[in-house]
């Protein structure tokens, strides 16, 4: 059993948990991923690493209450234990000879972008950080990302946090303004990382881009997570997570991942029904 060592809310959709995994925390690197299952009747559900410490033997997983299954996790507390916890899956985030990088988050995507901008100023490249939300309210990891980078932009949709704008305005602004980078890496939602990519190719900028918000059983099995990059069909899950983003066909892929929105409310509204009859 995996035993939840620490819980916190970041804000009202999002937590994190500090989970007891010494076998997966002893392997894990940023851009990877596990599978978990709250009970031996769960639901299976990728989540990317967000931290992890060899030392303690743990790893730290963030999610956004978005179906049943996150509605359940996010009910445990601390002392409680998940069914499973698999991984680490994926490949990881490629650091080799990067020197100055620019890495773009958006919402809980910055979960995601977090660990890759903290292992990459740990080997002594030049992070520009930008993480951008919709409010101040939802705002995730600031702290984290200011000792994690040399320089850290923080945008916001109504200005109340940081500059008003989109991730893009200040990755442009940074790029007129002479900034050269080897990559940019972004992780976020499929339209902000679609503007992303297309500004960066405008630029002649490598980029890398992030699907994990696409995978749904992580092996590859469900077919969900299959996109096209280059022409060719990849699956996010095994081929991935990360992906040349000038090569994705993002339309194709956002209309793909829309599919089971529906059925995910649908769920996320049944279990909470039955955590709410559950305590009356």
């Amino acid at each position: 059993m995996f035993e939840i060592i620490k819980r916190k809310e970041l804000n009202k959709t999002v937590t994190l948990m500090e989970i007891s995994a010494p076998k997966v925390a002893k392997k894990a690197q940023p851009g990877q991923f596990i599978i978990l299952r709250t009970d031996e009747n769960g639901e299976r559900i990728p989540l990317t690493v967000a931290d992890y410490d060899r030392e303690k033997g743990t790893v730290t997983v963030i999610f956004q209450i978005v179906g049943a299954t996150t509605e359940k996790l996010n009910a445990m507390r601390e002392g409680d234990c998940l069914c499973d916890f698999v991984g680490p899956l994926g490949r990881a985030t490629e650091t080799d000879g990067l020197k100055k990088v620019a890495v773009v988050g958006g919402g809980v995507g910055c979960a995601i972008a977090y660990p890759v901008a903290k292992k990459l100023h740990s080997l002594g490249c030049e992070v520009h950080a930008i993480a951008g939300f919709r409010t101040r309210e939802l705002v995730i990891l600031e702290d984290e990302f200011k000792n994690a980078s040399s320089k850290f932009l923080l945008m916001s949709d109504d200005g109340s946090a940081g500059e008003k704008g989109l991730v893009t305005n200040a990755l442009e602004k940074l790029i007129e303004s002479g900034e050269k980078y080897d990559e940019v890496i972004t992780i976020g939602p499929l339209p902000m990382m679609k503007f992303v990519c297309l500004l960066t190719k405008k630029y002649g900028i490598k980029t890398v881009a992030s699907m994990n918000p696409i995978m749904i059983d992580g092996t590859g099995m469900c077919g969900c997570c299959r996109l096209s990059v280059g022409g060719e069909m990849k699956f996010a899950c095994v081929d991935g997570p990360e992906f040349d983003g000038h090569l994705i066909d993002f339309d194709e892929t956002i209309e793909r991942a829309s599919t089971y929105k529906q059925f995910e409310r649908r769920k996320h509204k049944e279990a909470c029904n039955l955590f709410k009859k559950e305590v009356e």
